[in-house]
C-alpha cells in the first residue's frame, strides 16, 4: 500500500488528495508543518508527499518552491489542480440571532492558512473588518483550534471536510472573493506512479540557470523551446539564494520528457552554458474546471 504525506485531517491538501485517488486504498501520514511532509517522503518514512504548489489568486507558494528546489531531491510524479473551496467555520450557536442569521459582529477572530486566509479578505473585510487575523499552519489546524476554543468567538476558515472532522458548523458557504479559485498540488516521490483516471496531458519541470555575463541569454533558451514549438505554461525567477540579483527560472513545458523535442532543446539549452535541472515529468489532472 503507497504511504504517503500530507498536512492536517480536513486540509485542503487532504480533501484533494482524497478526490485524486477515489476509491484507491492509501495509508495517509498526517503533519502539521509543510516542512514535515517534505521530510517524510526525504527520510523514507513515506512513499510521496503532497505539495501545493500555485493558486490562482496568490500564485506560486514559494515556500514549497524553495523546498522543492533547495532543501530535497525529490522528483514531481503526478500533478492535479483541485479547487479550493473556502468557508467560514464556527458554531453556529455562538453567532446565530434570533432569526437563525450569522451575527458576524460576535466575531472575534479569524484563523487559517495565510493562503487561504489572502482568498478571503474581501468577505472578511466587508463582514468582520472589526476581527482579529491569526494565521496557522493550516486551514485544518485553523478548525481544530476554534474546537478547542468555545465561547471566544473565534472562527476559522477552511474545507467542508474540516468542518465534518472537527464537528463544527459552516457559517458561510464558498467565502473566497473569486469563484476561479484553484489550487496546483504535486505528488512527490522517488517512483512513478499509475493511476486509474486518464490524465488531461503530460508536463515536464526544469529549472534553468543562466550563465553570467551572457547578454541575451533568456531569449536564446526561449528561442529553444519556440522554435521547436514547445509551449511554457509557466515561467518564473526565483533568487538562487547565492548572491543578489543571482536568479534561476522554473519552467513548466506541455510536453514529457519521452518526447523527441524537449531533450534536444535543453541540449541547446546546455550548450549555451546553462545549468538545467528537471523536477520532473508527470502526467497532468484538472478537477472541477
Amino acid at each position: 500500500m503507497k504511504t504517503i504525506a500530507v498536512l492536517p485531517e480536513g486540509s485542503v491538501s487532504h480533501e484533494a488528495l482524497l478526490h485524486l485517488f477515489g476509491d484507491e486504498q492509501v495509508e495517509l501520514l498526517h503533519y502539521k508543518q509543510i516542512s514535515d511532509v517534505f521530510l517524510a517522503t526525504a527520510t523514507g518514512k513515506s512513499h510521496y508527499s503532497v505539495i501545493p504548489i500555485e493558486n490562482t489568486i496568490e500564485g506560486s507558494v514559494s515556500l514549497h518552491m524553495d523546498w522543492l528546489v533547495h532543501e530535497v531531491d525529490i522528483p514531481m510524479q503526478v500533478e492535479w489542480v483541485y479547487p479550493s473551496i473556502q468557508n467560514l467555520i464556527g458554531r453556529r450557536e455562538e453567532f446565530s440571532t434570533s432569526t437563525g442569521d450569522i451575527d458576524f459582529s460576535k466575531v472575534t477572530k479569524v484563523l487559517s492558512h495565510p493562503v487561504a486566509m489572502a482568498q478571503c479578505l474581501q468577505f472578511i473585510r466587508s463582514n468582520m473588518p472589526h476581527a482579529e487575523l491569526e494565521h496557522v499552519g493550516s486551514t485544518s489546524e485553523a478548525v481544530e483550534r476554534v474546537k478547542q476554543h468555545p465561547g471566544e468567538g473565534w472562527v476559522a476558515i477552511g474545507t467542508t471536510l474540516g468542518a465534518k472532522r472537527h464537528c463544527l458548523d459552516i457559517l458561510a458557504n464558498k467565502v473566497t472573493d473569486h469563484d476561479n479559485n484553484y489550487t496546483r498540488f504535486v505528488l512527490i516521490g522517488q517512483d512513478p506512479l499509475s493511476l486509474a483516471i486518464s490524465s488531461d496531458q503530460d508536463k515536464t519541470s526544469i529549472l534553468v540557470t543562466l550563465p553570467e555575463d551572457f547578454p541575451g541569454a533568456l531569449h536564446q533558451v526561449l528561442s529553444a523551446f519556440a522554435w521547436r514549438k514547445l509551449n511554457l505554461s509557466r515561467i518564473e525567477s526565483r533568487p538562487t539564494k547565492k548572491r543578489l540579483g543571482s536568479y534561476y527560472f522554473y519552467m513548466d513545458v506541455l510536453t514529457s520528457l519521452d518526447s523527441v523535442l524537449l531533450p534536444s532543446a535543453i541540449e541547446e539549452i546546455e550548450a549555451l552554458g546553462c545549468q538545467v535541472r528537471i523536477l520532473g515529468s508527470y502526467p497532468s489532472y484538472s478537477f472541477g474546471k
